[in-house]
């Protein structure tokens, strides 16, 4: 491949992993963290950039089978559960959001009537909004073809001049001092921000994500596994030397923004307040109706990805039918609200994260291993246990019982469990007959 192919995979890369939804959390995190944003964003940059790094070339070195050594029914299991948390429960319904906080909701001069149901608040406006937003989802997941493609070609270069002049400004704009931190910012940031970036859900994604670009190297003829590898790990540094950037100048943007972020619940309405500070009413439509747009070719891809990985796994369902399915499912979990939605999604994400970074981290030492298989079922096993004691902690539930595991407090009782395990597991001597054999 030529540098200029390699450089467009890396940007293919960038744009599988830069969702519209990603915009929301670094400003929102950055106001939040104040005077602490720097250990914040480190943090944040760990889950959010690093992991889905080491993800897509944990799937290199497994020559794209990074769930082979885990039994049928526990990858299965696995995939579906990724499946579900980026497609119609978390991601996908979010993309409606994003695009109606900073679409929609900066041109209303005044806010829906809000009605209390089954103990939700239900926002009018929002629910036509968001069911518009489906609707046109679904029908093009229902009949896809080179357009989406197209307007995702014209649309990723958009939205990354857009980006790059946001930084800019955000790097010439003369804001507020930082505030004093707010939360869990305040007495533990780094750890804060790494929970934070579980919320991009990227570190799940990559592990779909380096399959389908394994599908592109083949398909221009790098056949090679060697080859595959070096090229998705190119790929790869490029996407996150690209979210990085991206990633640090709205951190800068949320600690600087002062009154512009008064009274915001989320990241969205910060962004879309400087976007209008800035540039004015030209500058709010043109970043409403890029990420929109970008909202709406991400959702399509998400919903077209659950129906076709369904389809396959069970074959008594047929495609249309689940896309019609998934972009209800899509429009009645939106109407949640996006901090709601956010808040929602904590738990889940504790708790699946670690099982995920888990299968990363034992992929790169899978070569070492004396019980390859037996070591990845255990040290997953390990980080599912106690990511369930995080996600049940995220969730509210009294587990003060276990207030002595450390890193209990910050949410992250499942790190040195799993990481000696997987020491444990390297340490097994290797069996003179197992070597025979091998």
């Amino acid at each position: 491949m030529s540098v200029a192919d390699t450089f467009g995979l890396g940007f293919m890369t960038f744009a599988f992993f830069l969702g519209a939804g990603n915009l929301i959390f670094p400003p929102f995190a950055g106001m939040l963290a104040g005077e602490n944003m720097s250990w914040a964003m480190i943090g944040f940059l760990i889950t959010a950039v690093g992991l889905p790094l080491s993800g897509l070339i944990a799937v290199a070195r497994a020559k794209g089978n990074v769930m082979g050594m885990l039994p049928a029914f526990a990858a299965t299991a696995l995939a579906v559960a990724i499946y579900i948390i980026i497609g119609p429960a978390f991601a996908a319904p979010r993309t409606g959001l994003v695009a109606y906080e900073i679409g929609v909701r900066p041109f209303l001069e005044h806010t829906s009537a809000v009605y209390h149901i089954a103990g939700l608040e239900l926002n009018v406006t929002q629910m036509w909004s968001t069911l518009s937003f489906f609707v046109i989802a679904m029908v093009l997941a229902l009949f896809p073809g080179k357009l989406l493609d197209n307007v995702g070609k014209v649309l990723t270069p958009l939205l990354l001049t857009l980006l790059v002049v946001l930084a800019i400004s955000v790097i010439m704009f003369t804001g507020s001092a930082p505030a004093a931190p707010q939360g869990d910012y305040a007495s533990q940031p780094l750890a804060k921000g790494i929970i934070e970036g579980y919320n991009t859900m990227d570190t799940l994604a990559s592990l779909m994500f380096g399959m389908l670009i394994i599908d592109v190297l083949k398909k221009k003829g790098v056949s090679d596994p060697k080859a595959q590898t070096r090229y998705l790990v190119r790929a790869a540094i490029i996407a996150a030397s690209g979210l990085a950037f991206v990633y640090v100048s709205l951190f800068f943007l949320g600690t600087s923004a002062g009154d512009l972020a008064k009274g915001t619940t989320n990241g969205g309405q910060i962004l879309t307040n400087f976007v209008d500070f800035q540039f004015g009413s030209l500058g709010t439509i043109l970043l409403s109706t890029v990420v929109s747009l970008a909202c709406l070719t991400t959702a399509v891809g998400l919903i077209v990805a659950c129906s076709e990985f369904f389809e396959e796994l069970i074959p008594a369902f047929s495609y249309r039918p689940l896309v019609v399915f998934f972009s209800a499912i899509c429009a009645l979990v939106a109407n949640v609200g996006l901090s709601q939605l956010i808040s929602i999604s904590i738990p889940v994400l504790v708790t699946i994260y670690p099982v995920a970074i888990a299968l990363v981290a034992i992929t790169f030492v899978t070569t070492k291993l004396a019980r390859p298989e037996f070591s990845h079922r255990l040290v997953l096993s390990v980080a599912l246990v106690f990511g369930i004691i995080d996600g049940l902690k995220a969730a509210g539930v009294d587990m003060s019982a276990l207030k002595f595991l450390p890193l209990f407090d910050d949410g992250m009782a499942w790190v040195i469990p799993t990481f000696f395990t997987i020491i444990a597991c390297v340490a097994i001597p290797r069996h003179k007959s197992l070597e025979a054999k091998a």
